[in-house]
């Protein structure tokens, strides 16, 4: 079984786009060229800012869900590689006037 990626990618208008594949070098170029008529289609260019690789595609798939739920801020945390700041992220009643 391949490995599988979930990656991130910042579009040109700085909204983010979060997505699994299995040969992130290609699915990058797709993005770019603007082969899938969607999301980052109408956004490119777009850079990639965070990926990681999982042993499965169902591992892959689930932590794609999860970022997509994920806030802006919470999102910008793993790019920086800021995991400290991810559970005080995550807390319910969270504003943007409390981060740092």
């Amino acid at each position: 079984m391949a490995s599988s990626w979930t990656y991130m990618l910042r579009c040109s208008d700085g909204s983010y786009y979060v997505g699994v594949t299995t040969h992130l070098d290609q699915r990058l170029g797709q993005h770019q060229s603007g082969e899938f008529d969607g999301y980052t289609a109408r956004r490119r260019p777009v850079e990639m800012v965070w990926a990681e690789e999982f042993p499965s595609i169902d591992q892959a798939i689930g932590v794609e869900r999860q970022l997509k739920g994920w806030s802006r801020l919470k999102k910008e945390a793993l790019i920086r590689g800021d995991f400290n700041a991810l559970p005080s992220l995550s807390k319910r009643g969270f504003r943007p006037s409390q981060a740092k």
